[in-house]
């Protein structure tokens, strides 16, 4: 259940001696040092300091007296923001999928739960792990060694929609009461992009844009924007770099711009390539935990607040989050899209939907695919999700916050090769936030213990 944030101990190799200044603990047998998670990247606050002791012997060796002493330091304790109950509730409703979920408290970026699904057992690793367990772990399909919520980099789909939206609103290339027809299709030179919807969805505004999740719209926005403008907004809210939580080798994810294409490829941004941008395709890649920052941002509306995993020490001021610098009006018009997904009877999440009074969530689905439907299999018949091979499947994302007038708790959820972000994401996304607001850790006192905080540590 905490394989992937906790991490493990192992035994001390020549690289752990050279990268911790020769600490003399280290020589002691059998002694273990942090190898992943937390373990590793609070590896010395945690075990604390070693004591010393100065003696005099006699030629045989035997002491005869102690001239110097000087006690070991305890090492620190570590306090989680993580739930321990929600955590164990999202690793079991996720179940045997390929999968990742995190959920964070809107207010403040605390990780209540960080699952990558299939977990591991971590004792494997504690006086070494045998060849037979290694290769079984490595050659899983599901790769459960792969910390899926922060090194999982998938194409964001539909739920990128509403970043593109702000980018629109606050650069002036759209306005409020900007309106789109969908006819199912668009043209631009000698390619054809596609609707989701087949027939299309005639003509709509924006906060209609989102709650049907329309491509069409979303192509006429991103051809609009470019690149550039999309990904100094995806940058406010937290895509497209690491997030700098507390866990190591977190990946960055990707937005791209103009400037990058032509470093990279040698090549310039073509038209094509905004509108694909625009819903989530193409060169975008993020991570499950950039996707819960993205919503914790949308729904707090301020500050760009961080996730964290520590707890701070009761002493310890967090750093004051920079503003969004996003205007309240063209927030509220995106917000309202996410309600009307969930909440509107013609929302693509509707089935999804919180029940509970009070409790109602406001949410985006998502769907990336992992291959190119070619021409012919549009003019033949694209197979159902459920017909094709697993790893053909596409992506299936949710993101979600809850409650809708009082913003508390959201949650990200990416399932690989889940077919649909409604059906499959949403609903689990669903049972996440009803859970987080009935356990409401939030609420509960905060223990902090006497760790020192994050920087000490890394220090």
């Amino acid at each position: 259940v905490f394989s992937h944030v906790v991490g493990y101990v192992g035994p001390v190799s020549q690289q752990d001696i050279k990268e911790m200044d020769d600490d003399p603990l280290l020589e002691l047998p059998g002694f273990r040092v942090g190898k992943l998670g937390l373990e590793k990247v609070y590896d010395k606050a945690l075990r604390g300091e070693a004591g010393d002791s100065q003696v005099e012997v006699n030629a045989y060796g035997r002491v005869i007296r102690e001239l110097e002493r000087r006690d070991g330091q305890a090492g620190a304790d570590l306090v989680l923001t993580v739930d321990a109950g929600l955590q164990r509730f999202t690793t079991k409703r996720l179940g045997e999928e390929s999968a990742a979920a995190v959920v964070m408290d809107v207010s403040n970026g605390d990780v209540l739960a960080l699952v990558s699904n299939p977990g591991f057992d971590p004792n494997l690793f504690n006086v070494g792990i045998s060849g037979a367990d290694w290769r079984q772990l490595n050659t899983h399909k599901h790769k459960p060694l792969l910390n899926k919520a922060l090194q999982g980099q998938y194409p964001p789909g539909s739920t990128f929609k509403m970043v593109v939206a702000l980018a629109a609103l606050e650069s002036g290339t759209i306005t409020p009461d900007f309106r789109c027809s969908c006819s199912g299709s668009v043209e631009l030179g000698n390619n054809k992009f596609h609707c989701w919807r087949k027939g299309g969805h005639g003509t709509l505004g924006l906060v209609d844009a989102i709650k049907h999740s329309c491509d069409i719209f979303f192509y006429e926005v991103g051809r609009r924007t470019g690149p550039d403008r999309i990904a100094e907004m995806s940058r406010r809210f937290g895509l497209g770099q690491a997030t700098g939580i507390d866990l190591p080798a977190e990946r960055p994810g990707l937005i791209p711009t103009r400037d990058w294409k032509f470093a990279t490829y040698g090549s310039r941004w073509s038209e094509g390539e905004s509108l694909i941008t625009a819903i989530g395709q193409g060169y975008v890649l993020t991570t499950p935990l950039q996707l819960a920052t993205m919503v914790t941002r949308l729904a707090n509306g301020q500050k760009q607040v961080k996730p964290r995993l520590v707890r701070p020490a009761a002493e310890t001021q967090a750093p004051e989050a920079k503003p969004l610098g996003v205007s309240p009006y063209a927030l509220n018009l995106v917000l309202l899209g996410m309600n009307a997904v969930t909440n509107s009877q013609s929302g693509t999440a509707y089935q999804a939907r919180i029940k509970t009074a009070g409790m109602e969530m406001a949410g985006k689905t998502g769907s990336a695919q992992v291959r190119r439907i070619s021409m012919h299999e549009r003019e033949t018949g694209v197979k159902k999700q459920e017909e094709r091979p697993w790893e053909d499947r596409d992506h299936a994302l949710f993101v979600g916050y809850a409650p809708v007038n009082n913003p508390r708790y959201d949650c990200a959820v990416v399932v690989e090769h889940g077919a649909s972000g409604a059906k499959m994401a949403g609903p689990i996304c669903r049972d996440l936030l009803e859970e987080a607001q009935k356990r409401d850790p939030a609420r509960k006192p905060m223990f902090r213990g006497r760790f020192a905080g994050a920087e000490s540590a890394k220090g």
